[in-house]
């Protein structure tokens, strides 16, 4: 499911060139189909996030699969550029659906030891996703985006099936703290780590209203900080993920059949990244190291930053391609141990609406990060291969800020994660 959102995301920046001649449109505009869809997910995400804690997970994820799909029929069809922000507003409100409920059905499925193998193994599909729209329909597009967009939509359907015959787990089945030594939980209680009086919860999270969920999800510190990390990091990679093509074509001076398939070399780094980041932490963790997850997070998105300035300003892809699937390493690797440590600091009867909050702070980043990346290429640094590059390198900032705030949460993750302990047991 995430494999398909973040193709369709990447095929609308890979099909830049072909969008702009179609419909007369600039980088601005490009930016903005992305950033919309982002935004109607950001807003739709908060009572998705109600509905995960609340209704039957699978059901209701397949039935916004069909609607998804749906709308990637309409956006195909549409036959100007408004009728194309329509219909890409109303995929971004069915696409909120996928934080909140993976977060819930994922805490549900998996023993709490396993999680970061088993996000990594789930944002391994995104990344996938993201090389099938570079490469494949990101190709496609160039002779039809309309078509690109159709045979995206088409496994929907099939996939939406398949949902649907999961089976619902029970909540809170692996959110208790239980004899399992490898479980974040079960570690700061054994070494006596007090929780916040403050912040345990004593009342059932189901009677917890909308607005009194929220301010409990908020007034958790580390989930704040994560949040914020979170956000920052996926603000760059949208912006990534829709320029990403046509800065290596200009860059690097390569075709883009070849700029397609420097990206997928690129994605198979982060997909190992993706994987050996969730696994690290979970080895961690199982030896001891309490902080585990949150300091796998923090190293790998210092060294994205460092990775990525270099491969930003030379002109050799042979060059290039060294820095990028090392940084692309680095950037996927903290994501896998994050996702996973946030479900370790939230009452299992929470994870849905504490998602839904994570997915709205973090999708306007993403909404934001396309119309800002062509706005600041166009109007501040002049546009063409230049303007995209300053660009890159300006925007590398926020994801600097990224690693300063998960090195932050390493002081206030044991804490958190007694203090859920604590909320859960009560």
């Amino acid at each position: 499911m995430l494999g398909l959102s973040s193709a369709d995301a990447t095929t609308v920046g890979a099909a830049a060139t072909e969008l702009r001649g179609a419909l007369h449109i600039n980088n601005t505009d490009i930016g903005l189909l992305v950033s919309v869809t982002s935004l109607t997910a950001a807003v739709a995400s908060l009572p998705f996030g109600v509905l995960a804690d609340r209704v039957r997970r699978t059901w209701t994820l397949g039935l916004m699969i069909v609607l998804w799909g749906v709308a990637m029929i309409w956006s195909a069809a549409a036959p100007d550029f408004g009728q194309l922000l329509l219909s890409r507003a109303a995929l971004g409100g069915v696409t909120a659906a996928a934080g909140p409920f993976v977060a819930s059905l994922v805490g549900d499925y998996f023993p709490a030891a396993e999680r970061g193998r088993i996000y990594g193994l789930i944002l391994a599909g995104e990344l996938v996703g993201a090389g099938v729209g570079f490469a494949l329909t990101g190709n496609i597009a160039a002779l039809s985006w309309r078509a690109a967009l159709v045979i995206l939509a088409l496994p929907a359907f099939a996939l939406a099936w398949m949902v649907i015959r999961l089976p619902e787990p029970a909540r809170g089945a692996y959110g208790t703290v239980t004899a399992e030594s490898t479980a974040a939980q079960t570690l700061a209680v054994d070494r006596g780590i007090e929780p916040d009086p403050a912040v345990v919860l004593r009342r059932d999270p189901r009677r917890l209203g909308f607005i009194a969920a929220i301010k409990y999800v908020l007034s958790i510190r580390t989930n704040v900080v994560l949040i914020l990390a979170s956000a920052l990091g996926y603000y760059f990679l949208a912006g990534v993920q829709t320029f990403g093509i046509e800065f290596t074509t200009k860059q690097y001076d390569i075709n883009h059949a070849l700029a397609s398939l420097l990206l997928l070399v690129v994605g198979g780094g982060a997909v190992f990244g993706v994987i050996a980041g969730g696994t690290l932490g979970d080895v961690l963790l199982h030896r001891g190291f309490l902080n585990a997850r949150i300091f796998i997070s923090a190293i790998t998105a210092a060294a994205a930053v460092i990775l990525f300035l270099p491969a930003i300003f030379t002109h050799s892809a042979t060059t290039a391609v060294l820095y990028l699937i090392g940084a692309a390493f680095a950037i996927s690797a903290q994501n896998p141990p994050l996702d996973a440590a946030r479900l370790d600091i939230m009452p299992p009867l929470l994870w849905g609406r504490a998602e839904g909050v994570r997915t709205f702070l973090r999708t306007l980043a993403q909404a934001l990060a396309p119309l800002l990346f062509g706005a600041v290429s166009d109007y501040v640094f002049g546009g063409g291969t230049s303007g995209l590059k300053w660009t890159f390198a300006l925007m590398l900032l926020p994801l600097a800020g990224s690693a300063y705030f998960l090195f932050r949460a390493l002081a206030t993750y044991p804490r958190d994660v007694a203090t859920a302990a604590a909320s859960t047991s009560a």
